[in-house]
């Protein structure tokens, strides 16, 4: 996919453990067009490690980003000539994440205090690919007040040719805070990011943080170029059905939950004979049915069945029944309320 035709209005964010290839697999059956990224992957894991099993995906999963962990431009530039080999359609440069293990690696969010470091890593990158680069930031970290380090960093990556960038409108806390409690302690300023998009306005701008639903991703297109969604998505996949036809135009709407399982009945068949557990791929579709008749149901037979050596398809199939005679009851518990 050429990075002219990668329309980031929508996106689903890089969550560690959870946006992996089998979940952005089943995420596909709801939205065609919305821009996936994988987990974070660091150079090291690429370079040292089994560079096929972090890249390997599926071609379904297109438009796919690679999340890349690093501070090294040398090892940047090789990790991105080898996403550019396996065939993602962009790359992004992890500035975000707070966690000990990164701090002590020296990326993630620390590199916000190093701007001409993150500008030399973006130009390395840039140079060894023709594939759209992209940074993923916070509005600040630790001490960093008002807007003025944010402009300073924004303004040496822009100049160092990223294509986009996506702000989660958040800071990160390096010392006190777990990376579980910087993502929902410190305050959300979505007017710092709008701020951005009005001195940048040739920058692509992606906001990220705190959107909830369909109608606060919308509210934000007033502002910026496009938002990404995370925890949200990962939890109540089904409002990605509609994002296709509210953010792409495209004439497509999901109305049957059971239709999006069924779907993905061929790829777990062909997963199962290379070896995959059903519940490596049925763990991350237990929201679906949430807030639906027969959703507790759902998620509890194939947490209960789903991890067993052995469990295949038929324990799918069990739960989607299970759903389905919870929706027909209550149907027919409607049917005679109202004949009343």
């Amino acid at each position: 996919m050429h990075k002219n035709l990668l329309n980031r209005r929508f996106c689903v964010a890089p969550m560690l453990d959870w946006s992996d290839r089998h979940c952005r697999v089943f995420w596909r059956q709801l939205t065609t067009e919305a821009v996936l990224y994988t987990e974070m992957i660091t150079t090291g894991a690429l370079i040292h490690g089994d560079a096929e099993r972090h890249l390997n995906f599926s071609d379904i999963e297109h438009p796919v980003a690679l999340q890349l962990g690093g501070s090294d431009p040398e090892a940047l530039a090789h990790s991105v000539r080898l996403a550019e080999k396996w065939g993602y359609d962009e790359v992004n440069l992890n500035c975000g994440c707070p966690s000990d293990r990164v701090q002590n690696g020296f990326f993630g969010a620390c590199l916000m205090s190093r701007p001409a470091l993150v500008a030399d890593c973006v130009k390395a990158m840039k140079d060894a690919t023709s594939l759209p680069i992209t940074v993923k930031h916070r509005i600040g970290i630790d001490e960093q007040e008002g807007y003025g380090p944010l402009q300073e960093f924004v303004a040496a990556i822009d100049e160092a040719g990223t294509d986009a960038i996506i702000v989660h409108a958040r800071k990160a806390w390096l010392q006190g805070l777990s990376p579980k409690e910087n993502r929902e302690i410190p305050p959300l300023n979505y007017n710092l990011v709008h701020q951005l998009k009005q001195d940048f306005p040739k920058l692509e701008i992606i906001i990220n943080g705190g959107i909830q639903n369909i109608e606060d991703a919308t509210s934000q297109l007033s502002y910026v170029d496009g938002i990404m969604m995370g925890r949200s998505a990962y939890q109540t996949p089904f409002l990605l059905a509609s994002v296709d036809s509210q953010f792409y135009g495209q004439d497509r709407q999901i109305a049957v939950r059971s239709d999006v399982i069924r779907g993905l009945f061929p790829y777990i068949e062909a997963e199962l004979t290379q070896g995959t557990r059903l519940n490596h791929m049925t763990r991350h579709m237990l929201g679906l049915f949430n807030g639906q008749p027969g959703g507790r149901l759902f998620r509890r037979y194939i947490s209960e069945h789903g991890h067993r050596p052995n469990a295949g398809i038929e324990v799918l199939e069990q739960a989607l029944s299970l759903t389905e005679e919870a929706l027909q009851t209550m149907m027919t518990k409607r049917t005679v309320s109202n004949e009343q």
